[in-house]
């Protein structure tokens, strides 16, 4: 997208959100592990000292901390890099919050290759597929900061335990329009197309928009659905446009293994075989580098999506 586009980090978007929904939610509290200025959740502390924990570097004693908040009535935002909360803690998040289903909020940053200079050991590329596999989580994974705040407030509003993946990087803002609508379980087709279906989730939403701009120069029409809640899937959207189309391409910022791709494969396969190309990273590691170098490397920007789609359509 053009560079005059205003660009937000999700992860900001959190901070501020958190902040702006204390108020109307006085038993909403949040817990960080040693990372406030990194999370954002600073912007909650600053205003709200009493309401924010810093439970240090201990991932997995904030999440058994944050389930018993909620068991108090409590509407704890537990807070991390998705390396350390979904990874290190899974085992925490999964018997501590998934098996009760206790109200606890999961706000994961620094997801995917865009943490860039931190390298392999901090870009979590296997979150969604973990947190995918924990009954009752909802798993969400916004592609600006409209749709970020849009998530935070959906997950207040939500009983049950809920797992939002933010960015460290700064990100186009695409859905700053009056009829932009957000529902936990919804996609929305962003743009219509008749050739191919582009089903993408966070950040790759904006390579996906423009590589349909590309792609239409050559005269194929894709139509590009935005997948914010990778669970509960938007099954009946993508069934409408594979149906139509007859072909879809997934594009994701994480594995290619148990993410987007495979939830839109599980449901296309079951319901509608079609054939389907997972773009994101595939199988491997992901490297030191700036965030937009990453990107592009892995064939994540619009230039990647579109050589990747039209060599397939």
């Amino acid at each position: 997208m053009a560079d005059a586009v205003k660009k937000i980090a999700t992860r900001e978007s959190y901070g501020n959100m958190l902040k702006e929904l204390a108020e109307e939610y006085p038993q909403l509290v949040v817990l960080d592990a040693d990372l406030a200025e990194a999370t954002k959740t600073g912007i909650f502390k600053k205003a709200y000292p009493d309401r924010h924990i810093d439970c240090g570097i201990a991932e997995c004693n904030m999440v058994g901390i944050a389930a018993g908040l909620s068991l108090t009535g409590k509407i704890p935002f537990v807070s991390s890099f998705a390396m350390f909360v979904a990874g290190r803690a899974f085992e925490q998040v999964r018997n501590s919050i998934g098996y009760p289903h206790l109200n606890v909020k999961i706000g994961a940053t620094h997801a995917g290759i865009t943490v860039g200079e931190d390298g392999a050991s901090h870009q979590c590329n296997e979150d969604l597929a973990l947190m995918r596999t924990i009954p009752g989580m909802v798993v969400m994974c916004p592609s600006d900061d409209v749709e970020a705040k849009a998530c935070v407030r959906a997950a207040v509003e939500h009983q049950g335990p809920v797992y939002i993946r933010f960015g460290r990087a700064a990100v186009p803002v695409i859905n700053d329009r009056p009829d932009y609508k957000f529902e936990i379980g919804k996609g929305t087709v962003v743009r219509e197309g008749t050739d191919v279906t582009i089903v993408a989730t966070g950040i790759c939403v904006d390579s996906a928009l423009g590589a349909a701009e590309k792609l239409a120069a050559d005269g194929i029409s894709a139509e590009v659905i935005n997948i914010c809640t990778i669970k509960p899937l938007d099954e009946e959207i993508i069934i409408q446009s594979a149906k139509k189309t007859g072909k879809v391409v997934t594009v994701e910022e994480h594995s290619v293994i148990g993410g987007l791709g495979s939830a839109v494969c599980d449901c296309l396969c079951a319901k509608l075989p079609t054939p389907v190309k997972k773009l994101g990273m595939q199988d491997v590691f992901g490297e030191s580098g700036s965030a937009a170098a990453l990107v592009a490397k892995y064939g994540l920007d619009a230039e990647g999506v579109y050589k990747s789609v039209k060599e397939f359509v």
